[in-house]
This record gives C-alpha cells, sequence and structure tokens, in this order.
C-alpha cells in the first residue's frame, strides 16, 4: 500500500455535531476499554505527526473517559544517557502495556528513522537496519496478543505557520513551543523523504498505518478517534461478560430481587 501525505490535505470541517459524535466516540471508547479489562488484552497506541499537529488534543479526548488505572500515556522525548547507551527499543519495552492496559505513545519508537534520521542523531546504518528492527518488534507485541494502532496526523505547511504563530502570540501556549519546532520546520523536505519511506517500509498486516487529515482539528479528533475505536473493537470480544452467581446471589439478598433482575444486561 502506497501511502502519499498529500493525499490527506483537505482541511474538510466536520459534518455533524461535533458535540454529539465526540460523546458517542467517547462512550463507544469507554465499553473498548472495559473489553480489554475484562478479557485482559493489551493494546499499544502510537500518535506520530508533525509538531503542532494536534496530537495532544487526540490524546486527551482519546482518554477522557477511561479508567486511569488501565492506561498510560508516555510523552516520548529525547533519550536520556542511559536510554542512548542501551539499544533504541530498550526504552520502550520498559513501556509495553501489562494484560487489560492500553498504553498510548505521543511519539514513539519510530523516532529512529524520522528525527534521528533526519538529523543525523542515527548513522545511516542504524537508522536503515531500524526498519526491520521495528518490524520485529510490532510483530512480537502482537504475536503477544496486543493490538497496534498507529496513527500519523498531517498538516500542511500553512497550517503549522498558523499554529506554531498562535503559540507564540498566546502567552499560555508558549510553553508548547521551541527551537525544535522551527528545526523541524526547517527540513520539511526532508522530513516528508524520510515520512514516505517510513510508511513503505513498516505498514505491515499486523500494524497497519492510518493516516489523519489534521487540518482542521474537530474532523481529525473525530476521525482519529473512530480509526482507534475501529481497530480496537475488532481485535477484542465486545460481549459483556456475565454476572458471577455468587455475587447475584449476594446482591439479591442485599438489595431485593427487582434491583438485580437486570444484572446482566450491558
Amino acid at each position: 500500500m502506497t501511502i502519499r501525505l498529500a493525499n490527506f490535505e483537505k482541511g474538510a470541517k466536520f459534518d455533524g455535531d461535533y458535540g454529539n459524535a465526540l460523546k458517542a466516540i467517547q462512550k463507544r471508547l469507554r465499553n473498548i476499554q472495559v473489553a480489554h479489562i475484562v478479557h485482559k488484552r493489551p493494546a499499544i497506541i502510537v500518535l506520530e505527526g508533525w509538531d503542532a499537529a494536534g496530537k495532544g488534543g487526540i490524546v486527551k479526548r482519546l482518554t477522557a473517559e477511561w479508567d486511569p488505572r488501565y492506561f498510560e500515556v508516555w510523552p516520548i522525548a529525547a533519550p536520556t544517557s542511559d536510554e542512548k547507551a542501551r539499544h533504541f527499543l530498550w526504552r520502550f519495552w520498559t513501556r509495553l502495556p501489562e494484560a487489560g492496559d492500553v498504553n498510548v505513545f505521543d511519539r514513539s519508537w519510530y523516532g529512529r528513522v524520522l528525527v534521528e534520521r533526519v538529523e543525523r542523531f542515527a548513522s545511516e546504518d542504524e537508522w536503515r537496519r531500524g526498519y526491520a528492527e521495528i518490524n520485529a518488534f510490532e510483530k512480537q507485541q502482537a504475536e503477544n496478543g496486543a493490538t497496534i494502532v498507529k496513527l500519523f496526523v498531517h498538516i500542511t505547511q500553512k497550517t503549522q505557520d498558523r499554529r506554531l504563530r498562535a503559540r507564540i502570540e498566546n502567552p499560555w501556549k508558549r510553553w508548547k513551543t521551541g527551537l525544535e519546532d522551527y528545526r523541524n520546520r526547517a527540513r520539511r523536505e526532508d522530513y516528508l523523504d524520510a515520512m514516505h519511506d517510513m510508511f513503505a517500509r513498516t505498514h505491515t498486516e499486523w500494524a497497519p498505518w492510518h493516516v489523519i487529515d489534521g487540518n482542521n482539528k474537530k474532523a481529525a479528533r473525530i476521525a482519529a478517534l473512530t480509526a482507534i475505536a475501529d481497530r480496537l473493537e475488532a481485535n477484542v470480544s465486545m460481549t459483556a461478560p456475565p454476572l458471577d452467581p455468587e455475587v447475584r446471589r449476594v446482591a439479591r439478598s442485599a438489595l431485593g430481587d427487582d434491583q438485580v433482575a437486570g444484572a446482566n444486561s450491558p
């Protein structure tokens, strides 16, 4: 499958009632999280994309209705000195979800073939070898029962510039920007080359890429949450578990038959 980011630049507004659509998809995601908990299925969600693409807003709305005991969000920054002394995947092995948990990576191991490639933090041999290492790593997680969802949030240069400008002008958004944003912006063509190579080499059956047009934030959020829900739901039983008979017996004694008559309903 060939992915070209230029095909995801329409920036169309969300067609519908955004508030209602958001509530509906968050309710669906809440049930999906419960299904992962009760069936002890792990899931890994990877979010990549341009600076100011809206990844944080997607994560915020993705997890809004989730039980915080069963998910973790990992914002991935530059590796520490201890992490640099080990294989680049080591720090991600330590952040993988336990059975029943959903872990979200805001940036990920794909830094090896993106920023580390473009900025020459990794040698050419290292980043070229990274494709096969990443595919093997993801396949291991899939074979161990984890569902992997990989989203790339794409925005045009025009959209990115508008959002970067807003971060400078608003004093309460300035903490979200820095020199790195502008270093990356200056090498957009190099990043585009790296991104298209990444899609071509790591779009696999067990961990496919989904590109989100991020030029309209509301439309992007609904599209991203829907893509996540669709893939997670396809890999876990959505049948609610029956009520434990002993719990039913005790509940009937404590609450009365009428109150627990429909206890098996979802």
